[in-house]
């Protein structure tokens, strides 16, 4: 592992160049790894452990539109796509990649395919952490492990396409074979990372639901609907107020971020930017703290957990997601931004 200074504290990293894509191969040579689930996760992994060269074969149910997506992405069905069941039959790794609800429902059937020395592999610590509302308590005699991307499944894909890898996570929660860790670092070099950093179940989940709440989707969401609305109630324009809003952070701002921190993206502003976004960002931060304190406290005391298995359990859950997303496209700040898109250059041609 290199150690590396982050802000002052030092913490342990493995890169692809130490723990190589050569030596990911031959850790797993063995292994036959099913994937279960082919939605969010699964796909970006699934096809970056293919084209890595190791032995990936995908489990799905038979006859819907995700089974349909791996036929399609060369995936063949009696060769390396199988019912769910059956492709956890033929593992020694097993991927457990679908959604937390769906992971609860078929936690049993999965549970008697493992066999001793098995690695029950999880990309969220979500199953293991809330085991009392999950039910999901591993046999003694396999690996629990956790390899995490930080990111979408589809940029799990994209980055690895273009070369660039995405950084995650990993960690072990059951040592039994003695080789948990190897194999977890193994497994995530294959699916694709840049680099990996050590965590654990717990503090993966908490940070992970806490993210996606906040920074990550749910504030942003909500603040650039607060700012859109304001700036359309104080007589601006759709077009002005999504590009003041959304395009220009995400076309422009965003991407100075990515390339070089904050401080690079306020030092390549207007000076009048820069004084306003010193001064406010305080105000801001302070703003939110109480908001953030309720929803680590939310997370950590279970109670987001028995939301998400609540809700997502039911059976029009999926009819109802699709309303609520509906929503957003259909809201006057979203169709803007359709518009605006589609007079981006690339777009016009």
């Amino acid at each position: 592992m290199a150690k590396i200074d982050f802000g002052g504290v030092m913490e342990e990293v493995v890169t692809s160049e130490e723990f190589t894509l050569e030596k990911a191969r031959e850790v797993l040579k063995n292994e036959v790894i099913a994937v279960l689930g082919y939605g969010v996760q699964g796909p970006g992994q699934a096809l970056n452990m293919r084209d890595n060269g190791v032995n990936v074969i995908v489990g799905q149910r038979e006859g819907g539109a995700s089974w349909d997506k791996a036929v399609a992405d060369g995936f063949v069905p009696g060769q390396t796509l199988f019912p769910i069941e059956e492709a956890a039959q033929k593992a020694t790794v097993i991927q457990y990649l679908l959604s937390d609800a769906g992971q609860v429902a078929m936690w049993p059937k999965i549970k008697a395919c493992l066999n001793k020395g098995d690695a029950l592999y999880f990309s969220h610590g979500f199953g293991i952490v809330y085991k009392e509302q999950t039910g999901i308590i591993p046999p003694e005699n396999v690996d629990v492990i956790l390899a995490a991307p930080k990111g979408s499944g589809r940029t799990v894909r994209t980055n690895f396409l273009d070369g660039s890898g995405i950084n995650s996570s990993f960690a072990v929660f059951q040592d039994y074979t003695g080789r948990a860790k190897e194999r977890t670092l193994a497994m995530g070099i294959a699916i694709g990372s840049g680099y990996l950093f050590e965590t654990t179940f717990e503090k993966e989940v908490f940070s992970d639901l806490t993210g996606e709440r906040g920074v990550l989707m749910g504030c942003l969401a909500g603040v650039m609907e607060a700012q859109y609305n304001l700036l359309r109630k104080n007589g601006h324009s759709p077009s002005e107020s999504f590009n003041e809003t959304v395009e220009e952070l995400t076309q422009s701002l965003i991407r100075l971020v990515a390339e070089n921190g904050m401080d690079w993206m306020f030092g390549n502003c207007s000076t009048t930017a820069q004084r306003g976004a010193l001064d406010w960002a305080p105000k801001f931060r302070d703003a939110v703290i109480p908001v953030f304190e309720d929803l680590y406290e939310s997370v950590k005391s279970g109670k987001e957990t028995a939301r998400v298995l609540d809700v997502n359990s039911a059976p029009d859950y999926r009819e109802k997601l699709n309303a609520e997303l509906a929503e957003i496209k259909n809201s006057e700040m979203w169709k803007a931004g359709a518009a605006v898109r589609a007079l981006r250059p690339e777009n016009r041609k």
